[in-house]
């Protein structure tokens, strides 16, 4: 059955002409996401993954809006504010013929034609969605929709039509449950989260009270969660408009089979990198840590010592582009001049792009809109990321409100002024920031407006 798959969209790609085809997506366990878009708009959009048919949808004749808080009012038929998005058919491969494939849908596959679906239209808040009546399993993938919180059906607050609204074949997909990691763990490993990172957002560990006492701390917190393994992958996620992965690796600094030479030394490349990073000019400006290898190797062994402290190296595509330091908040020297005081998993970030190429407000939105996103998939707990840059350091102001972060204050530390970004978790997923399928900011869109 796969090789008549393949065969088929060979097929298809041939009459319809390659330029049809087209990459959506990568996953972040490597698989690739294509659509075939026809020229007949009439015919189903085919979504394959890893050059295999998985399922079909096409637009129906009709839009709906998810109406939610006017519902039991006298505004109930009338709130013509709330969006209208069309709705969408979703079918099996086998809608195509026995040959093009099962009349079944997998759930990771599901997700996967979700996640193409949520790039292609971005900017929609849900997607309305019906599953086909030839879609086998639809009762299963139905159950899994909703029962994992990446869709729902329309409100309702009268019991009579309560049953009736659970009969109906229209699901909501929502978008800020999708980018919430609806859908993902425990149902498939396609998610964001890698790893270590994957299996303590599943369970988090229960509170238990925890001390940190420092010449710059004294506070009770909440236990905090074990390290990763040096080097371990814990983040992954593609950017279409880049074409390109960025993914978070937890900090190393012994190297393992992965080491350079570096004056003299065979140290771990991040090592090395964090080294050559920190003794540039625009490094320096920002942390103040230009010095010797052995200071960046004490202070590398320092943060992964540090319970309140993730040290991640960023990568786009693999190459060594950036580092951050997550920190928890209520252990960090910040949380006395938070307005109503630190709560117990408020998340915080100190960030440095060490290469040049990679620097740019495209490439920063991708990746700070990335961290919040790692951050808030980490714990459900995290209600908001908070910020205190350099009052002076505008670039990163203005980034910070690119991606939705509030102004909340300004303040003095004893050795600088500072002003505090804040992020609460609602407002950055109903603000999304994640597909950039449409941001006008890209070279490709500047390009096209000259």
């Amino acid at each position: 059955m796969a090789s008549a798959n393949r065969r088929l969209l060979a097929l298809q790609r041939t009459l319809a002409g390659p330029a049809s085809w087209r990459r959506v997506v990568l996953l972040p366990d490597g698989a690739r996401v294509d659509v075939l878009q026809p020229h007949d708009a009439a015919q189903p959009t085919h979504v394959a993954v890893d050059g295999q048919l998985v399922g079909l949808f096409r637009t129906l004749p009709r839009s709906l809006a998810l109406v939610i808080s006017a519902i039991g009012t006298p505004h109930e038929h009338t709130a013509d504010h709330i969006p209208k998005y069309p709705v969408l058919e979703l079918l099996p491969p086998a809608a195509l013929g026995a040959a093009a494939g099962p009349a079944t849908i997998t759930p990771p596959d599901l997700w996967a034609i979700v996640y193409a679906l949520f790039t292609l239209f971005d900017t929609h808040e849900n997607i309305p969605l019906v599953l086909g009546a030839g879609l086998e399993n639809a009762p299963a993938l139905s159950a899994y929709l909703l029962t994992s919180g990446l869709a729902r059906k329309r409100h309702t607050t009268r019991a009579e039509d309560a049953a009736r609204a659970a009969a109906e074949p229209e699901h909501f997909l929502l978008r800020d449950t999708f980018w919430q990691g609806a859908g993902t763990a425990p149902h498939h490993a396609r998610g964001w989260l890698r790893g270590h990172a994957a299996r303590l957002a599943l369970a988090p560990p229960p509170y238990t009270q925890s001390f940190t006492r420092t010449p710059l701390v004294v506070a009770a917190h909440p236990l905090r969660p074990p390290k990763p393994a040096p080097g371990e992958l814990l983040y992954r996620r593609y950017v279409p408009s880049l074409g390109q992965t960025l993914e978070f690796v937890y900090l190393d600094v012994e190297g393992g089979a992965d080491v350079v030479e570096c004056e003299g030394e065979t140290v771990s490349r991040q090592l090395a990198t964090f080294h050559r990073w920190h003794n540039s000019d625009h490094v320096n400006r920002g942390w103040g840590e230009r010095g010797s290898l052995e200071k960046h190797r004490e202070y590398m062994r320092a943060v992964m010592a540090d319970p309140g402290v993730l040290p991640v190296m960023m990568c786009w595509d693999g190459e060594l582009m950036g580092y951050a330091e997550l920190v928890y908040i209520k252990e960090n020297h910040v949380a006395p001049y938070i307005p109503g005081g630190a709560w117990e998993y408020d998340r915080g970030l100190h960030i440095l792009v060490g290469e040049e190429k990679y620097r740019g407000i495209h490439r920063s939105k991708a990746w700070i809109s990335a961290i919040h996103h790692f951050l808030f998939l980490s714990d459900p707990r995290t209600e908001r990321v908070i910020g205190e840059p350099k009052a002076v350091n505008e670039a990163v102001i203005k980034l910070s409100l690119a991606v939705e972060m509030n102004l909340n204050t300004k303040f003095d530390f004893p050795y600088k002024r500072s002003v505090m970004t804040w992020l609460p978790r609602e407002r950055f997923f109903k603000y999304n920031h994640l597909a950039f399928a449409e941001d006008r900011d890209t070279p490709a869109e500047k390009e096209k407006q000259k």
